[in-house]
């Protein structure tokens, strides 16, 4: 239990300092994109606070791991954590650091309990969106034949991408630009239909919420009905003792 606990508090203060983290990825990661013209010693400064943040993450989920009470079962249950953090040692691609940096935040934000689902969708399609509109963006403006060269063309390709209405005026020409859009439709659908089966689920209460309502009312109802019947039968009772009385 006191294990448990250490747990529980790690990843109670360190929730905060992360996702403080996690902004500070999204600048250094946007800035050399969005500033083509930016020198040497810029872009070596941002590189080197993605991988900062990065190595952040890994000793977070280090620190869980060797704070659980159950290392097998955790890793089993963060497996998805583990890729992460393994994923961007393969192969030092900034597309990768990109990837298993949203993944991390993703897990430690649904970890804590006061976000809430419409806040952490909507943060997930704000994150996609700009994240998606970056990543395409810086492979797909040095290609010959490429069509997205401005962040203007690339935020909007990546909301018709997310949306899946797609029209076709922006598109990529790379392999892993097309990668990033297969990524960005899947994503798309899956928040549509997060947010699809949390506007039923919040119809489906209301509904339930009206009928147990109408319930109560409806067994209050009968229950009066049955006293006022009981009522009017003792009252028949007892006028009928007395005009035997007389």
């Amino acid at each position: 239990m006191e294990q448990l606990s250490a747990q529980a508090r790690w990843e109670r203060h360190t929730q905060r300092p992360l996702l403080a983290f996690a902004l500070a990825f999204a600048v250094a990661y946007a800035v050399p994109i969005v500033d083509a013209s930016a020198g040497r010693s810029l872009t070596v400064a941002c590189t080197v606070v993605e991988w900062v943040v990065w190595g952040a993450f890994a000793v977070d989920y280090l620190m869980r791991l060797a704070l659980a009470p159950h290392r097998r079962e955790f890793v089993r249950r963060h497996w998805l954590d583990l890729c992460a953090v393994i994923l961007p040692m393969l192969q030092p691609l900034r597309l990768l650091r990109l990837v298993s940096t949203l993944l991390l935040v993703g897990r430690r934000a649904r970890m804590a309990p006061q976000i809430r689902l419409t806040t952490y969708v909507v943060g997930a399609v704000i994150g996609l969106l700009m994240f998606g509109s970056l990543a395409v963006l810086s492979v797909e403006r040095e290609s010959p034949h490429g069509n997205i060269l401005t962040l203007g063309d690339a935020v909007w390709w990546s909301f018709t991408t997310m949306t899946t209405v797609g029209y076709g005026d922006h598109a990529p020409t790379t392999g892993l630009g097309r990668m990033i859009a297969v990524g960005l439709m899947l994503s798309g659908i899956a928040l549509l239909g997060v947010v699809t089966a949390n506007i039923a689920a919040w119809f489906i209460s209301r509904f339930e919420k009206d009928d147990v309502e109408e319930r109560r009312q409806t067994e209050a109802i009968v229950s009066l009905t049955e006293e006022v019947r009981l009522l009017r039968a003792e009252v028949a009772r007892l006028t009928a003792e007395q005009h035997q009385h007389r």
